[in-house]
């Protein structure tokens, strides 16, 4: 699980475990088409939500 560990500013720091790595890399594969340029990866990010899930 994700850990915020400190609040700078507006953004916060947080501290990911490998799961919580490997879970946004498995949903970006999912989202993003193989051999796809910059602007269609952005494009394809734009449209979704991806979350990860806090540490209490």
């Amino acid at each position: 699980m994700a850990k915020i560990i400190e609040s700078m500013g507006e953004r916060r720091i947080i501290k990911m475990s490998t799961d919580d790595i490997l879970s946004i890399v498995r949903d970006y594969q999912r989202i993003v088409p193989r051999n796809s340029n910059y602007e269609e990866v952005r494009n394809h990010l734009d449209d979704c939500v991806i979350y990860i899930p806090e540490d209490i």
